[in-house]
């Protein structure tokens, strides 16, 4: 049994990995501000505390963690484009902040969670670790600094660390963020009756990797991927007109997008190799496309009030589901 510190460990992807580390019986506790997302954390003790607060040191003299789970961040292109103070504050200072309490507090090793804008124009069909980085917004560049600073303390006070770069993560709890992604954004039009909004022509494609093959991939970088940045993703690419398309074949609905202007700073593509997590971690993603969005909606069914969609939560239960949904992720 390892003690395991998780910052953002309330929020989409944090509390899939707390609730992953209790199930192996590792002693975990949580460092979170709450401020995009509230889960329940039964299995761990929660410090509410922003990762950059000078207070930070003290969680560290109290929890003495072996491991630290960096996942806290400021998570948003758009935020970080109207607000470029805000995420480096968070992205740079934090992460440095909680970097320098791992090596006054002897931690063993951190696992910093990265995103795939780092790679920013560089991105093609396919985007392996080696690709340069290029990022085209702020939340990009404050990720990929981020990278340098765990790096450096690596160098210079020999902190291990394993750099994972998210795709695009999807999965239960995701809508309660405070910038949810496109998956949820879309069912939830399809269970509310509303209208979607694609970005642009909806022919960009995206690389979508479930919530829970992500938080194995956390625990898994805790004892393997020494010093490496590895991509964790389906290595698939789904456009996002069809994305919008399973959905509504999905709910059984008629969904009919508005379109609006491309968002600033989006790249047209983004797939990324994940190989190499397969060869250094041992992980490939276990759940595809289908699987992930029955998962999700099913969540999202059973957490609010959609009793407009008949028979869906039935139809959800039962094998000839899978049906509704083409053969291919």
């Amino acid at each position: 049994m390892a003690r395991v510190l998780v910052t953002g460990g309330a929020g989409f992807i944090g509390h899939c990995t707390v609730r992953l580390l209790a199930e192996r019986k590792h002693r975990v506790s949580v460092v979170d501000n709450l401020s995009s997302g509230n889960h329940a954390l039964p299995e761990a003790r929660l410090h509410v505390m922003d990762i950059a607060s000078p207070e930070l040191r003290h969680v560290f003299k109290e929890e003495k963690p072996d491991y630290v789970i960096m996942l806290a961040s400021q998570v948003g292109v758009a935020s970080s484009i109207r607000d470029p103070l805000e995420d480096a504050r968070v992205n740079v200072l934090g992460t440095t902040n909680l970097l320098w309490a791992c090596v006054e507090f002897r931690v063993k090793k951190v696992v910093y969670a990265s995103s795939a804008a780092v790679y920013g124009t560089s991105a093609g069909p396919v985007t392996t670790e080696d690709t340069d980085l290029r990022p085209t917004t702020f939340y990009g560049l404050s990720k990929l600094t981020a990278e340098k600073y765990v790096r450096m303390f690596g160098l210079h006070y020999g902190l291990p660390f394993t750099i994972l770069r998210y795709s695009n993560v999807y999965g239960p709890g995701q809508e309660r963020s405070k910038e949810p992604g496109v998956v949820s954004r879309f069912l939830q039009c399809a269970l509310n009756g509303a209208t979607p909004v694609v970005y642009g022509d909806g022919e960009q494609t995206r690389d979508f990797v479930y919530v829970e093959d992500v938080a194995q991939a956390n625990l898994a970088a805790l004892t393997l991927g020494e010093n490496h940045a590895i991509n964790i993703s389906s290595g698939r690419a789904i456009s996002v007109r069809r994305l919008l398309s399973t959905i509504a074949r999905l709910t059984r609905t008629n969904l009919r997008p508005v379109f609006a202007p491309r968002t600033e700073g989006e790249i047209a593509h983004s797939t990324l190799d994940n190989s190499k997590a397969a060869m250094v971690l041992g992980w490939r993603p276990q759940t595809n496309l289908r699987s992930g969005l029955r998962k999700t909606l099913r969540h999202l069914l059973n957490t609010g009030d959609h009793a407009s969609v008949v028979g869906l939560r039935e139809a959800l239960e039962t094998p000839a589901a899978a049906s509704l949904l083409p053969n291919r992720p």
